[in-house]
């Protein structure tokens, strides 16, 4: 059974996010992206879970339903922890993926019951290490999967250059064989991560961590599962079976807003291979530079290239179809134009997954609009100019213009 998952997105109740993050919204949108699992998020958020509870029904899968609708739900959250270990500040993000809304609700309890404040937003901060956490979850039911978020991201992650730790075994100590998976991030690509031997037990997993509809699916993962159910999803994350868990579905990790070093007040970015500062210091006003992705990941890999070893999930990148339809017409994404030139294509014509990813050359001329079909093409072939981002700035993707983009095709 062929299924495309985006585990971590968020609802209406975190900060700085769409006011159509609810239930109707989100599904609709899954289903144009061709979404057959995504993540409720926020299960921590006592409305959100009252919400959750209302809308959604449970049918015995550890999945839940809505409506007459195909797309199936999961129950998630992400958790923002702030404490001490080892001496030092950590700053930690941590992605709840759990069977049943009874599991939701008990770990929402307890985690009031230790006084968090889960009123105020939708990704609650607590004071509790990464470990006690996941310690509660497994207490609370150990078919739960604790995740590193985001795992590279210079703040709030496992292995950000920022706050983070060295590995997995140095932030869950003990608990370390319970934690299967790390989320990639949208700065970082599985290639880049097999640099490092310490993650080859590791299954890598790639979501949206979308704050809007539109953002659904900028990251997936595209499973092959004997049955719609949690205990299949999970079982193939928790072995890292390539034959279950095909492929990881990529955001160019350039275009994510922590690729390369910089300094966004200084408009001062770098590639970290080819350094041009002295002590992580901006060389325009000496503060300290945002270390990104690419360098953290550098200083930690034990290999200079990653290269795929047997049995390994594969992932495939692509370049969301709005912003590709956005270059083909020369026009802003957000354009009434691309607006509607999007809902022609995943009403009338298929699925943006398909589009990108499955429809022959032969299709895609057939179907679209020839420059888009040609844009799409070019994207497959990695034939693109890319300008990557650095300190919080999204990086630039360009199929056919390059007059503002520095590097061509992708740099790992």
């Amino acid at each position: 059974m062929r299924l495309i998952a985006d585990l971590h997105i968020h609802s209406k109740y975190s900060r700085a996010t769409s006011k159509q993050m609810d239930i109707s919204h989100i599904a609709e949108f899954a289903k144009y992206k061709g979404i057959d699992i995504v993540g409720t998020g926020d299960f921590t958020h006592p409305l959100w879970l009252t919400n959750l509870k209302k809308e959604l029904k449970e049918d015995g899968s550890g999945f839940l339903t809505f409506q007459k609708e195909k797309v199936r739900f999961v129950l998630t959250a992400e958790i923002s922890g702030i404490f001490k270990q080892g001496g030092k500040t950590r700053k930690i993000h941590t992605l709840l993926i759990v069977p049943d809304l009874l599991t939701a609700e008990k770990i929402h309890n307890q985690l009031a019951k230790l006084g968090a404040n889960l009123h105020s937003d939708g990704r609650p901060i607590i004071g509790l290490s990464a470990k006690d956490l996941a310690q509660i979850v497994f207490d609370i039911n150990p078919k739960s999967l604790v995740i590193p978020a985001h795992a590279w991201t210079p703040w709030f992650s496992i292995f950000g250059s920022k706050s983070g730790f060295d590995s997995i075994n140095e932030c869950y100590e003990e608990l370390s064989n319970n934690i299967y998976a790390i989320e990639t991030g949208l700065s970082s690509d599985p290639q880049m991560n097999w640099r490092l031997s310490s993650l080859d037990n590791i299954t890598l997993i790639s979501n949206s961590d979308a704050h809007s509809p539109q953002n659904l699916g900028r990251e997936a993962n595209f499973f092959k599962l004997k049955t719609l159910s949690y205990q299949d999803m999970a079982e193939a994350i928790k072995t890292k079976n390539n034959k279950q868990l095909l492929y990881t579905i990529e955001f160019y990790p350039e275009e994510g807003m922590y690729h390369f070093d910089g300094h966004r007040n200084c408009k001062f970015v770098v590639n970290p291979f080819e350094k041009q500062y002295h002590n992580d210091l901006c060389p325009i006003c000496h503060k300290p530079l945002t270390i990104g992705v690419a360098n953290r990941i550098g200083k930690l890999a034990d290999r200079t290239e990653g290269k795929k070893l047997l049995n390994f999930p594969d992932f495939k990148k692509i370049v969301p179809l709005r912003e590709i339809i956005a270059e083909s017409f020369e026009v802003g994404k957000q354009s009434k134009r691309v607006e509607a030139e999007y809902f022609n294509i995943v009403q009338n014509i298929a699925p943006e997954f398909e589009i990108l990813l499955e429809l022959s050359t032969q299709e895609l001329y057939k179907q679209l609009q020839p420059e888009i079909a040609k844009a799409i093409i070019q994207v497959r072939q990695g034939n693109m100019f890319i300008e990557p981002g650095y300190d919080g700035v999204y990086g630039k993707v360009k199929i056919f213009d390059h007059k503002n983009a520095s590097t061509q095709g992708s740099l790992f």
